[in-house]
């Protein structure tokens, strides 16, 4: 019997059948902006439905130029484009899936000046003012969702996702933030809801009765003047009638200060809310499939939560791009062979804002799957990796599943590098499961490990290939008493060498200082942990009590006093993540972390660190503290390098050893794959 029985039970839409309860979420890759990028997007979608993912789910497309993302972002309006797409549904359909395509109009978060909205008012993440659509312009977009989704059956989809959440275009009809008008299609609820379910109902009257219709539901807005739980309950009622096929979770506007898929936040942490919805769907005798979102990344998870009856069905974007075989390997009671999303955001949402193609921190492969191709060596060699961090775990794990004898010397007595103290940090506790997941991958390629071995090059002498990932070590600067015992690095931090007092101050405000005061703030309770205290902490409420499920922030009285330093001036934090920064620096400052740049760092005393400020070096002051931490940064581990070069041993350096710069695991684990599939 499976250990995942509610998970891999088919689903009965009565037209046609799930294979399971996964369906994979839109999440926007880049590939679809350009025609260029067809088959890179086929072969991406066949690779996860050859995983047997029951329903895909397309990233956002278009259904005219007014619901553009950006310019000249992926469209479906033309029998063209239908046809074009005819590569991608084809792949999916030969491995067995099916796959629905989203529908997305952004309205006024349109980044381009042809936005248009229900009120001519400005969204806080866009430069353009949208214009106010008259009620023929209104029906002019209704009609490009309809037409859009005919063409979406015409290339062989089969579905559609009409994405009415997360703030988007319909989502700004439903709320009075952003719907002043006073026609039909504003006031009292009754007019804002008529948006979706005018789509919801001519979409399903032009595509016919077998053909997959998912509404994206906004059942936490998280901003203010956010619907209530009688308007989002007789909304679901509303588009249930008009024709939806599945009810899909929106969890908070984009605008919404609070995190809602970050690693911080706690798994399936919002699928309380999707309960609420289908209970009261059950009570009124609707049967609509309802689905949960967010932060669900491991069978386990997706399992209880089906079997508690939150969902009947379980949406996951990311963990996608994490492991395309997630289903399969959930399927054949292999959970550590599974590569879980970390949720970090880093090579996916940050590269989709920095209009990069997305991809994968873990899984470079992803959205490349054309590019890079891992096949089999030509000749079976003798490969040695140095150093059993991201860069090489990565490394010995293609080497040996392309077939070459690997080697794999690490100095410590454990395996993950810099990874291992990530892991510490409360809400990033997903790290420890890519070490899981290097683990089993280590055993399952048949990788050679040798622990508490530091490698020279005289035990290096004989294979043909050696690649250097020895990674980094803190970078100490040169301040005047930093040998006192109450200085310590982010290493001895982290790694429990040392323990710290109540005033801490904390020396560079890059990602590694952030990281260290979240974890002096949180030591010994991870808000991730804690769903109650998370809720708490972030101002998350139950919708019926508090509309859009929004209430005033209460977190905890902060364990410690920090002072966060750093020598640039400006603001702390800048140079953090562009999708999760903003949670850091929100964390710190509402535990009143006192932040501060232009530092420059004088000497330190037994009573704390001594600094000016500013090129000029005024205002000396003393800043009191028990201890002192070192995030200044890091240094590459080269000292093997010289050696072996000097006893003609070939050597490859990738990681840190390569390039310290910032804790960069994404550029790590890609550059370790690319060596391996090189040799």
């Amino acid at each position: 019997m499976s250990a995942y029985p509610n998970l891999l039970a088919p689903l009965d839409l009565g037209f046609t059948q799930l294979r399971n309860r996964v369906l994979m979420g839109s999440m926007h890759t880049g590939l679809e902006d350009s025609r260029a990028h067809t088959e890179r997007l086929a072969a991406y979608f066949a690779e996860r439905a050859r995983g047997e993912v029951g329903l895909i789910v397309t990233g956002g497309y278009a259904p005219n130029v007014a619901g553009w993302t950006k310019p000249f972002a992926g469209t479906l309006s033309t029998r063209g484009a239908a046809q074009r797409h005819r590569p991608i549904t084809d792949a999916v359909h030969a491995e067995g899936s099916k796959i629905a395509l989203q529908i997305l109009h952004t309205g006024r978060y349109g980044y381009h000046p042809f936005a248009v909205a229900p009120s001519r008012l400005k969204a806080p993440i866009s430069p353009f003012t949208p214009w106010a659509l008259s009620e023929r312009g209104i029906e002019r977009q209704i009609a490009a969702f309809v037409r859009c989704a005919v063409l979406a059956r015409e290339a062989g989809y089969d579905g559609v996702e009409v994405m009415g959440s997360e703030g988007y275009f319909i989502n700004q009809f439903l709320s009075l933030a952003t719907n002043r008008r006073s026609d039909a299609w504003g006031g009292p609820f009754e007019n804002r809801m008529r948006l979706p379910v005018e789509i919801v109902r001519r979409v399903r009257e032009a595509v016919g009765p077998d053909f997959i219709l998912i509404y994206r539901l906004s059942l936490l807005d998280l901003v203010p003047q956010g619907q209530s739980w009688d308007e989002v309950l007789t909304l679901a009622r509303a588009v249930s009638r008009a024709g939806a096929t599945l009810i899909n979770s929106g969890i908070g506007w984009h605008e919404a200060r609070i995190p809602t898929i970050a690693t911080s936040v706690p798994r399936a942490g919002f699928a309380w809310v999707t309960k609420k919805l289908r209970d009261a769907l059950r009570l009124e005798g609707i049967a609509t499939p309802v689905v949960t979102s967010n932060r669900i990344n491991m069978p386990e998870t997706a399992e209880q939560v089906l079997a508690d009856g939150s969902a009947d069905m379980v949406s996951m974007a990311r963990p996608f791009l994490a492991d395309a075989d997630w289903v399969k390997k959930a399927r054949m009671g292999n959970r550590d062979a599974i590569n879980t999303c970390i949720a970090c955001n880093q090579a996916c949402l940050d590269h989709v804002f920095q209009q990069k193609v997305a991809s994968c921190l873990v899984n470079p492969r992803a959205g490349h799957e054309t590019l890079l191709r891992i096949q089999p060596a030509p000749a079976r060699k003798k490969v040695a990796v140095v150093g059993a961090g991201p860069a090489g775990l990565a490394a010995a794990c293609t080497a040996a599943e392309r077939g070459h004898a690997v080697t794999l010397f690490e100095a410590s007595s454990a395996i993950g590098g810099q990874f291992k103290l990530a892991a510490q940090i409360p809400g990033k506790e997903e790290f420890s499961e890519t070490i899981r997941y290097f683990t089993h991958r280590l055993w399952a390629s048949g990788v050679d490990l040798q622990l508490d071995t530091r490698a020279t090059a005289e035990t290096l002498r004989g294979f043909d290939a050696v690649l250097l990932a020895s990674g980094v070590k803190p970078r100490i600067p040169k301040i005047p008493g930093q040998e006192l015992p109450h200085v310590l690095s982010y290493a001895e931090l982290l790694s429990g060498a040392k323990t710290v007092g109540e005033r801490v101050v904390i020396v560079g405000a890059g990602g590694i200082g952030f990281d260290v005061a979240e974890y002096l703030l949180e030591a010994g309770h991870s808000l991730t942990l804690d769903e109650a205290a998370w809720r708490r902490h972030w101002g998350v409420a139950d919708p019926a009590e508090h509309a859009g499920g929004l209430t005033q922030p209460q977190p905890a009285s902060p364990r410690r006093k920090l002072t966060l330093l750093q020598r640039k001036s400006g603001r702390p934090g800048s140079t953090l993540g562009k999708t999760t920064g903003w949670i850091h620096r929100a964390m710190l400052k509402m535990a009143n972390v006192e932040q501060r740049g232009g530092a420059n760092y004088e000497r330190i005393t037994p009573e704390g660190l001594f600094v000016t400020w500013g090129e000029k070096r005024e205002g000396g002051e003393l800043i009191e503290a028990d201890h002192i931490v070192l995030c200044t940064g890091q240094e590459p581990v080269r000292e093997l390098e010289a050696p072996l070069r000097e006893a003609g041993i070939a050597v490859t350096l990738i990681g840190g050893a390569l390039e310290a710069g910032e804790l960069d695991a994404k550029r790590a684990i890609r550059q370790g794959t690319e060596a391996a599939a090189a040799i």
